[in-house]
């Protein structure tokens, strides 16, 4: 890792959900956030839900995020690497992204080694045991016949309200389980321990859970859970020798 910089991480931002106006002062937040830490990055990783929606057409893409889309290309343009993995929110992010701001996308869980740690680093979304329906959900979702479906036959200001509106009707109706569940009830602990049978990982760096927590899974062994950025604003980070979670104010 050059000059031991240091690589942040953060996750479902949420950019774009209902209240307009709160989701924009977030986003100021977020903004202030990524200034504040460029410098003394050499990776930041958006760790998915970065937008509440996010549909890109051939030729068009989601009105607003301009001061955080700004700020990303600005950072890219400097040479810090910027990863941005998709989430359950913002799961169809294709080319545009790459090309116009300069972020690397990524969908499924990757392995990454820094400082001679190694991480395991996803959203969170699906992975363990259970979860049946929304698996199922998941994959209807990935469909590239569902999404040629949803791009050609709806238009875009129609798809797009539809979207915010199922977000906004689903919040409303379930709202976000942010309690600890337990070990036992954690899909995510249970999948990094299934992995940690396999292979040895140092962290396990998750979003989704929108619930800021480290757990020691053994002695050598740590898991992250990153927050969100609608009530906690929270983050990890790593030194080069250890990750920690920390809060912005």
């Amino acid at each position: 890792m050059a000059e031991q910089k240091k690589i942040f991480f953060i996750s479902d931002l949420h950019l774009g959900m209902y209240p307009q106006k709160e989701s924009l002062e977030r986003e100021k937040k977020v903004v202030s956030w990524l200034d504040g830490v460029y410098r003394e990055a050499s990776e930041i990783y958006l760790l998915g839900d970065i937008f509440d929606y996010w549909f890109e057409y051939k030729k068009v893409v989601p009105r607003g995020f301009t001061r955080f889309l700004g700020k990303v290309a600005e950072i890219t343009d400097t040479g810090v690497t910027v990863n941005l993995f998709t989430g359950n929110h913002d799961v169809w992010v294709f080319d545009y992204l790459p090309h116009e701001i300069g972020v690397n996308v990524y969908h499924y869980p990757i392995t990454r080694e820094y400082g001679g740690k190694k991480f395991l680093i996803a959203h969170g979304d699906g992975l363990g045991p259970g979860q049946t329906g929304y698996k199922i959900l998941k994959g209807i979702f990935t469909s590239r016949i569902l999404q040629w479906m949803y791009g050609h036959l709806l238009h875009p200001n129609f798809a797009t309200g539809l979207a915010h509106r199922w977000s906004k009707k689903s919040r409303l109706d379930k709202g976000v389980t942010t309690e600890w569940l337990g070990e036992d009830r954690e899909y995510l602990v249970r999948y990094a321990r299934e992995k940690l049978e396999q292979e040895h990982f140092d962290y396990f760096v998750f979003g989704h859970r929108h619930l800021p927590r480290a757990l020691d899974l053994n002695e050598q062994s740590k898991l992250f859970y990153l927050g969100d950025w609608i009530e906690n604003f929270t983050y990890a980070v790593f030194n080069g020798e250890k990750l920690e979670l920390k809060h912005y104010n």
